[in-house]
């Protein structure tokens, strides 16, 4: 259960041959054209190792507008947590923080504060892109130009024009995790349209490069789809795990930036 929701975060989080060189997306100065302060996204973890699938546990996803030393901020949160009655099983309350300037799209401060199970993980990030360099509850790590972390890199992602990309295009990026810094990437995979538990939308799929863990492999396992509309919501993500497969669904959503266009009126 731990990993099923990590994996929401991780897309949520991100090598074999692309078709021609893809565009690149820059992540050192990203423009937000895709949320606004005020948005909030809910998430559904189903699990199915027996040909159902079970209602596990669910992801909140909230921006705000704040201030951090000064600066204009997005405060962007994701909350995860299971179900009553997968608590007896392993009980999940995550709370995953970024403070993103708002003018760069780059984080600033990064926490992670999780409980999972009988395991507990604290851990404060300031971000000196100038220097190179992340300040963690650990200690002072390097880090690569333009680094994000795992919620500012929804975020940002959510920004890219795919309409600039062809199928099998990469888009990579650097992203700090654990006090690592991890070089991942999405594989853009075409459009398409999905139904999930909200309804049928005109979606775009791509597959995030996953950080190997106890129920992944490392690889491209992981489908996820957002919408064809400016906001690029995340609408499902679906991948196999080490018993059975998880499929993860937006299940409700508040003051967007656009209309929900890519909806299919049945």
């Amino acid at each position: 259960m731990r990993n099923i929701l990590k994996s929401t975060f991780l897309l949520i989080v991100f090598c074999s041959f692309t078709q021609g060189p893809a565009p690149s997306f820059d992540f050192c100065s990203i423009k937000n054209t895709a949320f606004n302060p005020g948005e909030v996204l809910t998430m559904k973890v189903f699990y199915n190792t027996l040909g159902a699938y079970i209602g596990a546990g669910e992801a909140t996803f909230t921006t705000s507008l704040d201030r951090y030393n000064g600066k204009p901020v997005y405060h962007c949160v994701g909350e995860g947590k299971s179900y009553s009655f997968f608590d007896g099983f392993f009980k999940v309350r995550d709370r995953y923080e970024s403070y993103i300037d708002t003018s760069t799209m780059l984080p600033l401060k990064f926490i992670r504060n999780v409980s999972e199970g009988s395991t507990t993980i604290y851990n404060n990030v300031t971000f000196n892109e100038a220097a190179g360099t992340a300040i963690s509850t650990h200690g002072v790590f390097k880090t690569s130009n333009c680094i994000q972390d795992v919620v500012s890199a929804i975020y940002g992602l959510r920004n890219i024009d795919f309409n600039t990309y062809k199928p099998n295009d990469k888009i990579p990026f650097d992203m700090f995790l654990d006090d690592q810094v991890y070089h991942m990437y999405i594989r853009y995979m075409g459009k398409e349209i999905v139904r999930t538990k909200f309804g049928r939308f005109h979606a775009i799929r791509f597959k995030p490069l996953l950080i190997k863990g106890t129920m992944f492999t490392d690889g491209e396992k992981m489908n996820a789809w957002v919408s064809d509309d400016p906001n690029h919501v995340l609408l499902r993500v679906e991948t196999p795990i080490v018993v059975g497969n998880v499929k993860v669904d937006m299940i409700g959503y508040k003051n967007l930036r656009y209309p929900l266009s890519s909806q299919i009126k049945d």
